[in-house]
């Protein structure tokens, strides 16, 4: 076979340095981990800013709509209903522990049973008027009989005192009916 005899030129020389050349291995630098990390939050501070100023902008009427306040449920003119067998839980709505048992004395003398009125303590010490829950629309009459009974109390629809009452109604002595 023959030889061929090509000139020399600088790529047959090997260097005996073996230190690396070009980009492609250069050395990583030690805070890359750094620079990839700081342009990953600009780039979410970024989006984030220009959505949420994007969504105002959007949804920007101008104008603030308050909610519909609902009718009033003042039904008209019902009849006050002495109904003495419903049951009726009093809660002192006052720091007074004498205010709860004044009230549970003129429902017993008005007609109700011993045993269909429970008198505890409320959480609240600072409750201010005297009000007689029902929590149906159909007890509103009975209500205003236990109102009218007691000389007068606000009387309110409100079902959270339903199942402790029993389905009856619920009395809450407010600082108007307070001794100290």
């Amino acid at each position: 076979m023959p030889k061929h005899n090509f000139p020399r030129d600088r790529f047959d020389e090997i260097p005996r340095d073996p230190s690396r050349v070009g980009a492609h291995r250069a050395p990583r630098p030690r805070l890359r981990w750094l620079i990839t990390l700081l342009w990953w939050l600009l780039t979410v501070v970024l989006l984030t800013t220009g959505g949420i100023f994007g969504f105002l902008a959007l949804s920007n009427t101008g104008t603030i709509e308050p909610p519909a306040s609902p009718a009033a449920s003042e039904p008209a003119d019902v009849e006050p209903e002495l109904d003495t067998s419903a049951f009726i839980v009093v809660l002192n709505g006052t720091a007074s522990p004498d205010a709860a048992n004044a009230v549970e004395a003129e429902l017993l003398a008005a007609g109700w049973a011993d045993d269909s009125v429970a008198v505890f303590d409320s959480n609240a010490t600072d409750f201010a008027t005297t009000t007689v829950f029902y929590v149906t629309e159909d007890d509103r009459a009975r209500a205003l009989g236990v109102a009218e009974a007691l000389g007068g109390a606000e009387v309110a629809q409100n079902a959270e005192f339903a199942e402790q009452s029993e389905g009856g109604f619920t009395i809450v002595v407010g600082l108007d009916r307070a001794t100290e």
